[in-house]
């Protein structure tokens, strides 16, 4: 039998996400859900220091806790003593051994994602007052969601942006184009990004080059947009107000494709091996019918999610040479000719 979750009054809550930025907001509409069911709480998140500033702003967070990846000895000791006992109750939002371990720690009660591969996946899933199975064949939305219903609250599935700069970031009639990803195996063709902005210019559209600090990602996009525009960098909260005021956006598979669709811009993903069933992104109002496996063009809300459907794809495998560094054929052989075609039906 599981065990009942119960809270007092004004409870503390602490949500435990230790993934990469677009994982970071994909979890967000679970801490709506625990935001909505208990407006009195203290809903803390712990996240890698590297992804908090996604949850700035956030007006669903009391407080972001963050951790090092690779944290020393005294930096572990350091948090324990921060969150052992403190908190009513802790969620994690992943299967893994640490992130579980944190909730064991941190709550009175807890709630987490189980496996039930290994003997250490059947032991936390005895511990846990809560336990979801982990499900490799739905969206990482509706798993998180599942979290919702194990501990009895309303689901509320909405994606929340980081907050919004205080100041227009650009005027006039502008799409917004993010070409590179964190990883080559998401990368599309530097023809192809030129040629897309070529198209965005016939349609009267400006082009706003966006990129980050990485320094493999500004020589990427140095390469890409020599010639035709300034490649730019914002803070979150900029890029939020950015993309609520963009026509358009046009971006491979990262956070910042998932921001966008968050934040209500007509958004074309560029997806090649990643499961669009699994990570597609989240349409505001939510996605009452999951992403197709494959397919040249499809649309649920705001978003148009483009792919090069070869018999092979989704393989979920990084890249055609299985590293992060390799290229993958189907973003290489996907046609500016179709990504112009969703282009065009966005803006219709």
């Amino acid at each position: 039998m599981p065990f009942e979750i119960t809270l007092p009054v004004r409870p503390k809550i602490l949500v435990i996400t230790l993934r990469r930025l677009g994982d970071v907001l994909l979890t967000t509409p679970l801490i709506r859900s625990l935001r909505r069911a208990r407006p009195d709480a203290t809903v803390d998140v712990l996240v890698f220091k590297g992804t908090a500033g996604i949850l700035g702003g956030n007006p669903d967070i009391s407080n972001v806790v963050t951790m090092s990846e690779r944290p020393t000895l005294a930096e572990t000791l350091q948090l324990l003593s921060r969150l052992t006992k403190r908190y009513d109750l802790a969620v994690s939002t992943q299967s893994g051994d640490r992130p579980t371990f944190y909730a064991l720690v941190a709550g009175r009660m807890h709630a987490g994602i189980t496996a039930d591969v290994t003997f250490s996946d059947r032991i936390k899933a005895r511990i846990l007052h809560r336990g979801v199975q982990a499900n490799e064949r739905i969206h990482r939305v509706e798993q998180t969601l599942r979290l919702a219903d194990a501990i009895a609250i309303p689901r509320v599935p909405e994606l929340v942006c980081p907050g919004a700069a205080p100041r227009a970031i650009a005027d006039g009639d502008y799409a917004v184009v993010h070409a590179s990803p964190m990883f080559a195996y998401k990368e599309w063709t530097r023809d192809g990004w030129r040629a897309l902005a070529a198209h965005l210019a016939t349609r009267g559209l400006a082009v706003i080059a966006i990129g980050g600090p990485d320094e493999a990602e500004r020589k990427y996009c140095d390469d890409v947009w020599r010639g035709i525009t300034p490649v730019h960098q914002f803070e979150w909260a900029e890029l939020t107000t950015l993309l609520k005021g963009a026509r358009l956006y046009i971006g491979p598979d990262t956070s910042v494709t998932h921001l966008a669709a968050a934040a209500g811009c007509r958004t074309v993903a560029l997806f090649g091996p990643t499961d669009p069933r699994l990570w597609g992104p989240w349409p505001v109002g939510g996605l009452p019918t999951p992403w197709d496996a494959s397919g040249s063009i499809q649309n649920r809300g705001n978003v148009w999610l483009v792919q090069n459907p070869l018999p092979c794809m989704p393989c979920q495998l990084e890249g055609c040479e299985r590293n992060i560094m390799s290229r993958s054929v189907c973003l290489d052989e996907l046609s500016p000719k179709i990504v112009l075609r969703a282009v065009d039906q966005a803006l219709a």
